[in-house]
């Protein structure tokens, strides 16, 4: 009881300070995610168009199946640790990914890795995903309306066709709205939509591993180019984490809302590891399914789809797809920008504008131009690893090195104009350890002919991440904390 008084009471100090509801520490009554919550919340979005696209491209890449099958698996539990290593402290003490930064940056040095992750990577996100779902809507509306593709023969902006562009705005409509709905609805279309796209993606397998003649062709599979180099291995590995990379870093986001430390410990592991043993059978049975079936090139997962014939599969699959798409753009994207923006500007900005903000913005840098084939593919997964890495081994090496996992609210939750812990505002060393780290794993893309730079490059965001937290962890003690905050325990956490 004393304890409860006692966060009602800083609860009630940091809101007169002017922060927003919506970043404030989670107070007990708030904390409503149990164990269940955290198994669904991503299962659905594990199948969605862009990790079926990233693990096209292993196939293009010369993996073979076993390789895949372990790639994928690989990645799931590297995804899986970094939700539980940093979302601990999201759990612990009921507060979001743009409070937790300060901690580890500074008051000001939140800044950057919150535009970071909220503002570049949550728009390109954003952008991405929904083009890639508004062309497998192309495919859903021709086997509704059969001359939609034939719409303003001609017309382009901007080099989007017509067609495309009515399949994106319906799109960017279906999933700012469903953001616009709040977190209940969020939470039920989390929980209820996993059930339903399983029973698809599951009959969409079940089909392709027939029409391939069963699992012996299937395993029998030799890729065009095939490659035993594990550089290629470990770049493939990374790529899918990077497609996770963004909830690893802001898992915080979700993992504030959680009843118990345990509930997130078990059941994102739990949810995202049985997820991908799934995703990892669909995505083999369908890829190569199909390409053994049709001599489909390149791996196509919406042409993959599209050769089931029946109108009535295709759309449904299709949508359930995009199911999991919308549930990754708004879990991942939407609601971590939404939070920076307003941790960032809190006098201009709520939550569910600074998401609208972002979905404009994440549609005028022309995403459509991103998604071109696998290589640009790759190359996006390089720079988003780039900044991702650095931030979650910072992060980590921060609250178990450095404040062994003690935390000082009040050195967080600060009066306007407060610098908090240092005296700047920033951390400098890890400000700067970020910046290093970003420019080593980045450098490889530049300097191709340089094998050192090039293979970390290759897995950006496990070296960036790695690079950064050692980095980090050897240097922090070159901070001079303007307070001795960090010798105070905290009495918030649950």
């Amino acid at each position: 009881m004393e304890q409860q008084d006692k966060q009602q009471s800083e609860y009630a100090q940091f809101k007169a300070y002017g922060y927003a509801e919506d970043i404030l520490p989670k107070t007990a009554e708030k904390r409503d995610w149990g164990t269940f919550n955290y198994v669904t919340v991503w299962m659905g979005a594990v199948h969605n168009l862009m990790s079926y696209m990233t693990v096209a491209g292993f196939f293009v890449l010369g993996l073979s199946i076993p390789q895949v099958l372990w790639a994928i698996m690989l990645a799931a539990v590297i995804v899986s640790i970094g939700y539980v290593l940093n979302g601990y402290a999201g759990s612990k003490y009921g507060i979001g990914y743009s409070m937790l930064l300060r901690s580890s940056f500074g008051v000001k040095g939140s800044i950057i890795p919150a535009i970071c992750r909220g503002l570049i990577a949550g728009v390109v996100f954003f952008g991405t995903k929904t083009i890639i779902g508004a062309q497998s809507f192309n495919v859903i509306f021709s086997k509704m309306f059969p001359g939609y593709m034939d719409m303003l023969p001609g017309f382009n902006f901007l080099g989007l066709d017509f067609p495309t562009m009515v399949s994106y705005i319906v799109l960017w409509v279906i999933t700012v709205g469903l953001f616009l709905g709040g977190m209940k609805m969020l939470s039920l279309f989390s929980k209820w939509s996993s059930p339903i796209i399983y029973v698809f993606i599951v009959g969409a397998a079940i089909w392709a591993i027939n029409v391939a003649g069963g699992f012996g062709p299937i395993f029998d599979y030799v890729p065009a180019n095939p490659t035993s180099s594990p550089l290629v291995f470990i770049a493939c590995v990374s790529a899918l984490v990077s497609n996770w990379g963004g909830p690893i870093v802001n898992i915080s986001d979700l993992t504030q809302r959680a009843k118990t430390n345990k509930a997130p410990t078990i059941g994102l592991p739990l949810g995202m590891i049985a997820s991908y043993v799934l995703f990892g059978i669909t995505c083999v049975g369908l890829l190569v399914g199909t390409q053994i079936a049709f001599g489909l090139q390149n791996f196509d997962i919406v042409a993959a789809i599209d050769t089931m014939g029946n109108p009535f599969a295709v759309i449904v699959l299709l949508l359930a797809l995009n199911i999991g798409s919308t549930s990754y753009v708004v879990f991942g994207n939407l609601l971590p920008s939404g939070l920076q923006m307003t941790a960032l500007m809190p006098k201009v900005f709520t939550v569910k504008s600074a998401a609208i903000l972002t979905a404009i913005i994440g549609t005028l840098i022309l995403p459509w131009k991103l998604v071109n084939g696998t290589a640009a593919l790759y190359m996006f997964y390089s720079f988003i690893g780039s900044m991702y890495g650095p931030i979650t081994g910072i992060m980590l090496a921060s609250f178990f090195i450095e404040r062994k996992r003690i935390l000082n609210l009040s050195a967080i939750y600060v009066k306007q104009g407060d610098n908090g812990e240092y005296k700047s505002g920033y951390n400098v060393v890890a400000c700067t350890v970020l910046g290093v780290s970003f420019l080593i794993t980045l450098s490889g893309s530049i300097f191709k002919d340089i094998e050192v730079l090039a293979a970390i490059s290759k897995s950006a965001f496990l070296s960036g991440m790695i690079i950064a937290g050692v980095l980090y962890a050897l240097t922090y003690k070159l901070n001079k904390p303007s307070t001795a905050s960090l010798d105070t325990p905290h009495a918030n956490a649950s």
